[in-house]
């Protein structure tokens, strides 16, 4: 079964003020976005702070998914990432054994720099633990790691791998729409150059702004990838600007707090600094 929405917002993790996981506010605000209509979220990627959490309390979280109260069509995606292998492989295991998660988002380590070879490995070990639906994460500012064409075709032709999220060179995704005839969801990570990377053959958005403005930031989404231009969305534009003038995720969390009347918390120090 693949993944249905083109569309997830990639929610952060909530922290109390001592920075302890705060799973409830998490779940909150997963609850609230479905309540507006979203069908899908990315929990534990990039925006919740991945690899500040501890193996535990990923396993932690994953075991209070449960108690989320959402509509049975809705697809939650997991990030999978650690610096050792045997964590993440331990992660996708649990998951394997969690209906309430659809699909995984597999993340490179920061830092490590592994080969091609290597990172080939340590993809197909994690979709071979997890046994769900993939999206495949190259985010080489972060990361320093670069998955390649090569590798990247080789990993598409696992009947597992859903989509990938490219966030270094959008020129990849031009040339993979070229290179296969399966459809795949090509995942821009946020709303940066999201015109810019629609005409490179992106089909697909994790958005970062929707945590605040989640029907709006589709609708224009929508509107992008159906070439419509009728529309002025010059203030949703002005909005999401004014999200990333600084360090986004702290701004997140603070107007979460107060739009939705959550207890969100702060970010893990040296975000929020």
């Amino acid at each position: 079964m693949t993944l249905t929405n083109n569309y997830h917002i990639a929610v952060p993790t909530a922290f109390h003020k001592n920075e302890e996981l705060n799973i409830e506010a998490t779940l909150e605000h997963i609850q609230h976005l479905n309540k507006l209509g979203i069908h899908s979220v990315l929990v534990c990627g990039s925006t919740g702070e991945q690899h500040s959490l501890s193996l535990n309390e990923k396993l932690e979280l994953i075991d209070h998914l449960s108690l989320l109260k959402v509509d049975s069509d809705f697809e939650l995606i997991f990030g999978v990432s650690s610096i050792r292998q045997v964590e993440a492989q331990q992660l996708a295991k649990k998951i394997n054994k969690i209906p309430q998660i659809s699909a995984i988002l597999i993340g490179y380590s920061p830092y490590v720099l592994p080969t091609q070879k290597e990172a080939l490995h340590y993809t197909n070990a994690i979709i071979e633990a997890a046994n769900k639906q993939a999206i495949i994460y190259n985010n080489p500012l972060r990361t320093g790691f670069d998955l390649s064409i090569e590798s990247y075709k080789d990993l598409i032709n696992h009947n597992l791998v859903s989509g990938i999220k490219e966030a270094g060179d959008p020129r990849k995704v031009l040339e993979l729409n070229k290179a296969t005839d399966t459809p795949l969801h090509y995942f821009a990570g946020g709303e940066k150059k999201l015109e810019q990377k629609i005409e490179f053959g992106y089909n697909g958005l994790s958005s970062i702004a929707g945590n605040l403005y989640p029907n709006e930031v589709k609708q224009w989404f929508d509107s992008l990838l159906a070439n419509e231009t009728n529309q002025d969305y010059h203030s949703l534009k002005g909005k999401i600007a004014k999200i990333f003038e600084n360090s986004p995720l702290p701004f997140i969390k603070n107007e979460i707090s107060k739009t939705e009347n959550i207890n969100f918390g702060i970010c893990r120090t040296p975000l929020g600094n």
